[in-house]
């Protein structure tokens, strides 16, 4: 064999179909789109449009509420955190706070999020001093049962009014 010799299998490439070419080839004068109107047009936007009618994206009744104010925190499970301080990413004799535990790699660093929360899913073995934004009840009594501290940034509303 030689490559001037060398063909397509039969079928891989269809034959183009040629539009607009007479009658008699059944693709003649409009092409196969119909009549005129933006259908037959090019570059046609449509979706979701009904003919004039309500779009079913408009009858349908809004459900749900999205608060602009929510703020969200990346989580940090005591599992994770103890592991880390196994593995040597996080000393733990000094001070931890939000700032050392993103330049470790332990928690996401998403500009949106409000900054750390510590849940207590997991066992902490050693006593460690820790500084987040957030903490759920089960995580402090945890650390401060393994002989630690926990310092939180912004403690919840309602634990600032009954103080």
């Amino acid at each position: 064999m030689k490559l001037n010799e060398l063909r397509d299998n039969p079928g891989a490439r269809p034959k183009f179909k040629r539009l607009g070419r007479g009658i008699g080839s059944g693709k003649g004068k409009t092409s196969g789109k119909g009549v005129k109107g933006q259908k037959a047009r090019e570059g046609v936007s449509l979706n979701g449009f009904e003919g004039g009618q309500l779009p079913l994206h408009r009858r349908l009744p809004k459900r749900g509420f999205k608060n602009p104010f929510r703020r969200e925190y990346a989580p940090l499970n005591l599992g994770a955190l103890d592991a880390a301080i196994e593995a040597g990413k996080l000393p733990a004799d000094q001070p931890i706070d939000e700032a050392a535990l993103r330049a470790a790699g332990i928690v996401r660093t998403k500009a949106t999020l409000a900054g750390v929360r510590l849940l207590g899913n997991g066992q902490i073995k050693r006593a460690v001093t820790i500084t987040v934004s957030g903490a759920s009840a089960t995580a402090i009594a945890a650390i401060q049962a393994a002989g630690g501290t926990v310092t939180v940034l912004n403690p919840p509303a309602a634990e600032t009014a009954e103080a």
